[in-house]
């Protein structure tokens, strides 16, 4: 059993744990560590892109994958999207992630290209949807939009977010935290400028929403949008700048420490 947290409690609790997991050497196993093998901001937020879109299962896995993507594309991402010739679409026709198959992978490369070539990029579509109501679902459902653009099979929809039915968007959640956060220390990126840090949602997955309801954060049972809108609004009552940075506490809490499979929150 948890025992019964107050506010201050559980705020200092969330602090504690934020300072421990958010360092340096929490790279090393999460599938962040691959855009920190870039440096140009293109190549950072293409490869970013990627990583996140397969960031489900096992953490080697997706590390691994990962890795073999940004291989396929040279290890210069923005630059192969800019000087693709159609041979190179071949090599991503073998690439396999649990359901995410080779025509998906092409879809998905074809369309960052598209999104690089025609609209400026992942920073300028996600600023545009951001700033018509500075809403992140808006900007998420305006992407989405982008992204589907290019010619693809109505299946690999499904392995693209969509927060008009409810989705939790934990990947794109988690690719804007990677893309807007910035505290130096070391993991974060916050290259983006245009999108406040105290507007983004938390990545809510199976390890955040159970540990979120054992402490008496989240009452919805059901992973979905309306659970990541409590559990955020939540944790703006900690810190209503920076909410996702709790991010940290309640993954690494889930996946370091196992807490939350089996206590049962008593607030």
């Amino acid at each position: 059993m948890v025992k019964t947290l107050s506010n201050n409690e559980l705020k200092e609790f969330l602090e504690e744990k934020y300072d421990l997991f958010n360092r340096p050497s929490y790279i090393e196993t999460d599938p962040i560590q691959i855009p920190h093998s870039f440096e140009k901001k293109e190549d950072i937020e293409i490869s970013a892109f990627l990583a996140a879109a397969i960031a489900w299962g096992q953490r080697k896995t997706i590390v691994a994958n990962a890795k073999k993507l940004a291989n396929f594309m040279e290890n210069k991402p923005y630059q192969f999207l800019l000087n693709t010739k159609e041979k190179d679409w071949e090599r991503f026709k073998i690439f396999k992630h649990r359901t995410f198959n080779g025509e998906d992978c092409v879809f998905f490369i074809r369309s960052l290209q598209n999104i690089y070539l025609k609209h400026n990029g992942l920073e300028a579509v996600f600023n545009e949807g951001f700033q018509k109501n500075k809403s992140i679902k808006e900007a998420i459902g305006y992407f989405r939009s982008i992204f589907l653009e290019t010619n693809h099979l109505h299946r690999t929809e499904k392995h693209l977010s969509n927060v008009e039915k409810n989705s939790a968007a934990k990947r794109i959640n988690m690719f804007l935290r990677w893309m807007v956060r910035s505290d130096n220390r070391g993991v974060d990126f916050g290259l983006w400028q245009k999108i406040p840090t105290s507007a983004l949602f938390i990545p809510l997955d199976l390890h955040s929403g159970n540990v979120g309801r054992a402490l008496g954060l989240l009452k919805r049972t059901a992973n979905d949008w309306t659970a990541v809108e409590e559990l955020t609004a939540t944790l703006r009552t900690f810190d209503n700048n920076d909410p996702v940075k709790y991010d940290f506490s309640l993954f690494g809490l889930g996946v370091f420490e196992g807490f939350g499979k089996t206590e049962t929150s008593t607030a």
